[in-house]
């Protein structure tokens, strides 16, 4: 994954922001929103497109496009550094490989030590009860 070769990929629409801001807001178009299409991209290889349709198939469009939105600041550029960074994070997030689970067996004394807090707990509640009737 060529972060600078995926970067190129990008498409950027500016988009008026909601929120405070008073009669400015009204001018500027400070949200961000980020395209990016999966399917036609060169900078992935097959394997890599393959695992983010899988990963973030309930985040893409039906034209296997990865939108994303950013309103966070006042600031037109910030937000396009905020989205472009959030990208990236997703990207490495949903391309990371599942780290292999190995199997463990409890020690013999944690096995011991889980059997005694039992009896210690049924102890307890057999003492709450109400001693029986003669």
């Amino acid at each position: 994954m060529e972060k600078e070769e995926l970067r190129q990929e990008l498409q950027f629409k500016a988009i008026r922001s909601s929120g405070a801001g008073g009669q400015h807001v009204n001018k500027v178009s400070s949200k961000i929103e980020l395209a990016f299409d999966v399917s036609n991209s060169k900078a992935l290889s097959a394997w890599e497109k393959e695992r983010l349709f899988v990963k973030l198939g309930n985040r893409l469009t039906k034209e296997n496009i990865l939108l994303l939105l950013c309103d966070e600041t006042r600031s037109q550029h910030r937000n396009k550094g905020l989205v472009i960074d959030r990208f990236f994070e997703i990207l490495e997030k949903a391309l990371k490989p599942k780290k292999k689970r190995r199997k463990t067996k409890p020690s013999k004394s944690a096995i011991e030590k889980r059997l005694k807090s039992k009896k210690k707990e049924a102890l307890k509640k057999i003492r709450r009860s109400k001693p029986p009737m003669e």
